[in-house]
C-alpha cells in the first residue's frame, strides 16, 4: 500500500508535440497551413514519417507505407523530411521544459516526461504550469503541443494523446481507474495485436474489465504480464522519471527518409548531430568524457562504438572528429538507416585530472568560439552559422526536388511528371 501512495505524490506531465514534422514544415511554408500534409521518403520504397491532422481523415499515419498514403490522399502535398529543421524546433522545446524542471525525460525528438512535483511552488499546479509550457512552445516555437496530467507516466501518456491535437487533459490521482475503466485494452503499455487479440478471448476488451478481474487468475492464463497488465489497469506505475543526467548521457540520432552507403553523406549527419550535442552540453553546463557513434543498418542491425577522451570536452567538433574515428571502425557492407552520436560519463569540470591553481584558466579560443556560435543560434537559428558539409547537406536540392520547383508542383506531382519523361529512372 505504501508503494501506491508514493505514486499518487508525483505530478507527472507528458508533452507530445501534434504531428510534429507535418507541423515543422507547414510553420515554415504557411502556403501549407490548412492543407493536407505528409512527411515521408520514396515514393514507392519510403513510409510515411508524419501525417498533419488535415489528412488523417483520409486514414494516413506515420509508418504507413508512402505508396498507400498517395493512393488513400492523391490530392495531399508530399515533402521530404529537413531533419535539422526537427532537430532544431526540438532543442527549442527541450529548452522550454528545463526552465521549469531538470527532471526531463526525453522519448524523442518530439515528447518528454517531466516531474514537476517539485516545481508547483514556484510555478503553480501541474496543469497551470502544462498550460504555461505550451503556450512559450505556441509563442517561441510557432507550433501546437498537447499535454497529459497525471499522478503516473502512463496515466499521463495516455492523457495527452486523448487531448490531442492541442489541448491538454488532466486525471486526478484518485479518478486514475475511473478514467482508464472504459478505454480499450489497446491502450495499456505492452498490449499489442497478440496480446489484444488474447485478452479479447477472455472476454477482456476495456481497461475497466482487466482492473476487475483476479490478479492470480490473470497471472496463471498470460504469465508475468497478466499482474504487470492489472497493475497498470489500476493505474500503478511506479517508474520515476529518468532525466539525460542521471542517465550521464546526451545524444542526437536521425533516422534517414532512404538507406544511406554514401560516406560524405553520412559524415555530414555524423557531424550534425556531434554538433548538436555538442550545444546541449554546453547548455547543461557539463562535458562528455566519452563519445559513442549508434550506427543502424538496413536490416536494422545495431551496433556502437565508444571511446574514452584525454580530456572532457562540451565541444562538438572534437566530438565529431571521435565519432568520425569511430565511424572508421564500423563495418560498411550493408546501407545505413540511423547515425546517431552521444557523450557519456559526463561531468561539471574538467574531469578531476588537473591540477588546482590558484586563478581559474583563461577561457581557450575554441570555448570563445563556441560561446560565440551558441548565441548566434539561439538568436538567429542553427541554420545561420554552419561547416561546409552541412551547408551542403541542407542546401543542395536532390533532382526529385529539381524537378518540383521546375515544375511549380507538389512532390508527388512532380514524381508523376518526371516518371513520364525518364522512365528510365526508378
Amino acid at each position: 500500500m505504501g508503494a501506491v501512495t508514493k505514486t499518487t505524490t508525483r505530478s507527472i506531465i507528458h508533452v507530445d508535440m501534434d504531428a510534429f514534422y507535418a507541423s515543422v514544415e507547414q510553420r515554415d511554408r504557411p502556403e501549407l497551413k490548412g492543407r493536407p500534409v505528409i512527411v515521408g521518403g520514396h515514393l514507392r520504397r519510403g513510409v510515411v514519417l508524419a501525417a498533419s491532422y488535415e489528412v488523417r481523415p483520409f486514414g494516413v499515419r506515420s509508418a504507413i507505407p508512402m505508396a498507400r498514403a498517395i493512393k488513400l490522399a492523391p490530392h495531399a502535398v508530399v515533402v521530404p523530411p529537413r531533419f535539422r529543421a526537427y532537430a532544431e524546433a526540438s532543442d527549442g522545446v527541450f529548452s522550454i521544459f528545463e526552465s521549469v524542471t531538470p527532471l526531463i525525460e526525453p522519448l524523442s525528438l518530439d515528447e518528454a516526461f517531466l516531474d514537476v512535483t517539485g516545481s508547483t511552488r514556484l510555478f503553480g499546479p501541474p496543469a497551470r504550469i502544462a498550460s504555461h509550457l505550451r503556450e512559450r512552445i505556441a509563442r517561441e516555437v510557432c507550433l501546437p503541443a498537447s499535454a497529459g496530467i497525471a499522478s503516473t507516466k502512463f496515466v499521463a501518456k495516455i492523457a495527452s494523446d486523448l487531448a490531442k491535437p492541442n489541448g491538454q487533459t488532466k486525471v486526478p490521482a484518485e479518478r486514475t481507474r475511473e478514467f482508464l475503466a472504459p478505454l480499450p485494452v489497446s491502450r495499456l503499455w505492452g498490449v499489442g495485436p497478440r496480446t489484444e487479440e488474447t485478452l479479447h478471448g477472455l472476454g477482456l476488451r476495456t481497461i475497466g474489465h482487466i482492473a476487475a478481474s483476479d490478479p492470480q487468475w490473470l497471472e496463471r492464463r498470460l504469465g508475468s504480464s497478466g499482474l504487470h497488465l492489472w497493475e497498470l489497469s489500476q493505474g500503478i506505475d511506479e517508474r520515476p522519471v529518468v532525466p539525460d543526467r542521471e542517465a550521464k548521457s546526451m545524444g542526437a540520432e536521425d533516422t534517414f527518409e532512404e538507406d544511406l552507403d554514401d560516406l560524405e553523406a553520412l559524415k555530414a549527419h555524423v557531424h550534425s548531430q556531434a554538433a548538436r550535442v555538442g550545444r546541449r552540453l554546453r547548455r547543461a553546463g557539463v562535458k562528455a568524457r566519452v563519445v559513442q557513434l549508434k550506427v543502424k543498418y538496413s536490416d536494422f542491425e545495431t551496433i556502437t562504438r565508444r571511446s574514452t577522451l584525454e580530456e572532457p570536452t562540451d565541444d562538438g567538433q572534437r566530438l565529431y572528429r571521435e565519432a568520425l574515428a569511430l565511424f572508421g571502425r564500423v563495418p560498411r557492407e550493408k546501407a545505413i538507416r540511423l547515425t546517431g552520436v552521444s557523450g557519456q560519463d559526463l561531468t561539471t569540470g574538467g574531469g578531476g585530472a588537473s591540477q588546482l591553481t590558484l586563478f581559474s584558466p583563461a577561457p581557450r579560443r575554441r570555448d570563445k568560439l563556441n560561446a560565440a556560435l551558441d548565441r548566434i543560434v539561439e538568436r538567429f537559428g542553427s541554420q545561420a552559422v554552419t561547416t561546409a558539409d552541412l551547408a551542403r547537406q541542407e542546401t543542395r536540392p536532390d533532382e526529385e526536388e529539381e524537378d518540383r520547383r521546375a515544375l511549380g508542383a507538389s512532390r508527388l506531382d512532380a514524381d508523376v511528371a518526371r516518371s513520364k519523361k525518364s522512365p528510365q529512372r526508378e
